[in-house]
């Protein structure tokens, strides 16, 4: 049997064998899981909450074990601080290899729309022992999927400087039938940090406004009928920041799609659903940074509706200074 449609792996261990831009093959029984989710900051751990909610009820394993692991390797910078995408890459793969090697999950969702862009690059993609998904594609689908349904709407995709600047979300949308001419990109500076101290703050909403107000300043007069979508996993935190700013400038919005919940959507083939009565979730948060204890409130506030569980790890996360390694680029 394989996986990743190369390397052999041995069917106990394989629970999920994906490739970004590929259907799932079946899963593999198994009572117990290990799911880890990776992102370069917090907005991940939304993730993670979701696939605990969804994995108590829907009854696939008697226990899964939740591991958040912050690829972020400092707090004064992060991966879109770095000189060069070289740079990015071989963090975010030194990341994922301490990942695997440490925490032996039986599958990694990269639950970072900047990182599921650099991820078909790194060694660690090529010749992981691990199943691995990124965000990108499962994202691109469900936007295309919103669309279809008001093909005369344009499409805003509003993300990081990295992940606006590889063009993987458009090219993907237009490859799914969306007309490039209908779709607007918006990179947002440094607001993944304001929604991780405060999603609901004063601050975070005036930001989220004057992108929308950038955006909508390159669409037609009068302004089409608007898709929003939040390619960067921590912009969902902050949802009605995201409405507000388009009532307040009275812009027809179709919707507001955040994609993160079709990644998950990957743990849960029908075959498997209802073998037992219910699951026991462990979970846990690592990183090698510190998480300040305003973060740990504001957005444990936010993940205690979804899932007590992961509010809890967030509370009671793990401080591994020596999580990974990891180094500026060389000088040239």
């Amino acid at each position: 049997m394989t996986r990743g449609w190369g390397a052999v792996v041995p069917p106990a261990l394989m629970i999920f064998c994906f490739c970004a831009g590929h259907n799932n093959p079946p899963a593999i029984a198994k009572d117990e899981i290990t799911v880890a989710v990776t992102d370069s900051g917090l907005g991940g751990l939304s993730i993670m909450a979701d696939a605990a909610a969804r994995l108590q009820s829907a009854g696939l394993y008697k226990k899964a074990n939740l591991v958040f692991f912050n690829a972020l390797f400092s707090n004064d910078s992060g991966y879109n601080s770095l000189p060069s995408r070289e740079a990015k890459i071989r963090v975010f793969d030194s990341a994922l290899r301490s990942l695997e090697t440490n925490f032996h999950p039986d599958v990694i969702l990269v639950g970072c729309n900047t990182l599921s862009v650099l991820l078909p690059d790194t060694p660690f993609a090529r010749t992981a022992k691990t199943p691995i998904r990124g965000i990108v594609e499962p994202g691109a689908a469900r936007l295309a999927e919103a669309w279809r349904k008001t093909p005369a709407a344009a499409v805003i995709l509003f993300g990081t400087e990295t992940t606006i600047a590889e063009g993987a979300h458009r090219a993907r949308l237009i490859e799914l039938g969306v007309p490039g001419e209908k779709i607007i990109v918006q990179s947002c500076p440094e607001l993944a940090s304001y929604i991780e101290s405060a999603p609901a703050g004063e601050d975070t909403g005036l930001l989220i406004s004057s992108y929308v107000d950038e955006a909508l300043a390159r669409l037609p007069s009068p302004a089409p009928l608007i898709l929003a979508g939040l390619v960067c996993t921590h912009y969902g935190y902050a949802r009605e920041a995201w409405s507000k700013a388009f009532a307040e400038k009275g812009i027809a919005l179709m919707d507001i799609i955040n994609p993160n919940n079709r990644l998950v959507d990957t743990l849960f083939p029908a075959e498997m659903k209802k073998r037992f009565p219910r699951t026991e979730i462990a979970a846990r948060v690592v990183s090698m940074v510190e998480i300040t204890e305003n973060k740990r409130r504001s957005l444990g506030e936010w993940l205690e509706r979804a899932s007590p569980e992961v509010a809890a790890a967030l509370r009671s996360y793990a401080l591994q200074p020596d999580l990974f390694e990891w180094a500026p680029a060389p000088r040239k």
